[in-house]
């Protein structure tokens, strides 16, 4: 009998791409940890090595003329948000998330809206078709896709070519890809999910869009970090990056920007998922806030930005005595590290001491803020919270704090004061450098450059 040649394998970091010839810790190309998964060794073939985009001349780039990229809505005001205004043909949208998020359903509402007007088509590597219509008959969108939404299409299938051949075929203007894990090549000899195939697929899909103009939403499955799975590389063959957070056992759900070749990055999308599927959310900043019947202690309100939208959001500060010597230092929403250095500051500067003090904060309804704007708002909430008195009703803070204890600005301070007076507060204690030129109906603005003037008005208003 014949002996079967032993296929070859090597090592391909998920980082980077690279390659090594046995596994080791540290990939020799990038230097990234951990990060090298076994793959069967592939042939060369010609067909890998064609360009994303059409070949061109060279120009000079004064005689091309910048014109504004087309969209077209998907029919749900929060996603269209999110995605700089709508769907660019032949765009490639890349969005990932927790399992059960919410994206599938996200997906087959905006193709169920779309297909009233261009032809969508819904390509599934995970569910069947009498799974996803069992979906949209409970989401309510059954009635609508036989009657208004003719043009809607499913397949069921992973192979590429076939997804190539069923797209050529169609002509979709918006075709989506639920999900890149399972889709793949038979050019390529290793399994569905693998860091060979989620590129080279991902790779073609990319192409297909750019050479039909059909625009791709491909959904993304997301390792226990949080990170998208498969190589980092989809990350930059990919026009936009979505990410799906929240918690699956709270009903609101948020949709950030992270790239965008045709918007702006870290915009934000507020969704509420409902029985009949995800709903945008007008008001978010109501999410946010928690409603007390009384003012409490350790409450503070921060005008965060998210983009080109300003958010009221609730920090709470619990300080309590430290029962063992090393006290616990815990932020939630919150950056862990920066917390340590506003306590210094707070010490260094103001004559609060947290030594020996447990420290916990919170940002309201599962927000994650990294902007440095939230620091006063933090330092105002600690003090508070060690006082056991409650801060002035219809107070708002923003502003960033240094380490000399200095108040820097914060970008875009008038949005951040027009949308507090907007929903009803009273008194802004902001950066002196933030302050508005002409007064604002409603508002008191309070103006300061110190951490410990910041602290003295607040008591003043006690």
């Amino acid at each position: 009998m014949a002996k079967v040649a032993k296929a070859k394998t090597l090592y391909i970091c998920s980082e980077c791409g690279g390659q090594a010839p046995k596994w080791q810790g540290q990939c020799p190309a990038c230097g990234a940890w951990n990060t090298l998964v076994e793959s069967v060794a592939e042939t060369p073939s010609a067909h890998r090595f064609q360009a994303l985009a059409k070949t061109s001349t060279v120009r000079r780039l004064a005689d091309i003329e910048a014109t504004d990229v087309p969209r077209f809505t998907t029919g749900i005001g929060e996603f269209d948000r999110v995605l700089g205004g709508g769907l660019v043909a032949g765009g490639v949208v890349l969005i990932g998330g927790d399992p059960g998020i919410g994206k599938s359903t996200l997906l087959l509402q905006s193709l169920a809206e779309i297909a009233r007007e261009r032809p969508a088509l819904y390509i599934s590597g995970e569910e069947s078709g009498a799974q996803i219509a069992l979906r949209a008959q409970r989401l309510g969108l059954l009635n609508g896709l036989e009657s208004a939404a003719p043009d809607l299409r499913l397949l069921a299938e992973i192979q590429l070519e076939k997804i190539q051949a069923t797209i050529d075929a169609e002509r979709p203007e918006v075709a989506v890809i639920d999900s890149i894990q399972t889709v793949y090549s038979e050019a390529l000899t290793s399994a569905p999910g693998s860091v060979a195939q989620v590129r080279e697929c991902a790779a073609q899909l990319t192409r297909i869009a750019k050479q039909t103009g059909t625009a791709i939403i491909m959904v993304g499955h997301v390792t226990k970090e949080g990170n998208l799975a498969g190589p980092r590389v989809l990350e930059h063959i990919v026009d936009t990056v979505l990410y799906f957070e929240g918690d699956t056992h709270s009903s609101f759900r948020l949709v950030r920007a992270f790239k965008n070749r045709f918007g702006a990055v870290n915009e934000l999308g507020v969704f509420a998922m409902t029985e009949r599927g995800l709903r945008g959310v007008a008001n978010p900043s109501a999410l946010f806030l928690s409603q007390h019947e009384q003012s409490v202690s350790g409450s503070c309100v921060l005008v965060t930005q998210e983009g080109s939208r300003p958010l009221l959001v609730e920090v709470q500060a619990l300080v309590d005595t430290a029962h063992v010597s090393n006290p616990r230092r815990l932020a939630v929403g919150l950056e862990q590290n920066r917390l340590a250095l506003l306590l210094a500051v707070l010490h260094r500067h103001a004559g609060i001491a947290c030594f020996d003090q447990d420290v916990f904060l919170n940002a309201v309804g599962g927000v994650k803020i990294t902007e440095p704007a939230a620091d006063l708002a933090v330092l105002l909430a600690i003090q508070s919270s060690m006082r056991n008195k409650p801060l002035p009703k219809g107070l708002i803070v923003f502003g960033e704090v240094g380490l000399a204890g200095e108040i820097r600005p914060s970008p875009r301070g008038q949005d951040r004061l027009k949308e507090a007076a907007k929903l009803g507060f009273s008194i802004a204690l902001i950066p002196k450098a933030n302050a508005p030129k002409q007064p604002i109906d409603g508002l008191e603005v309070i103006a300061v450059d110190r951490i410990e003037e910041a602290i003295d008005r607040v008591r003043s208003l006690d």
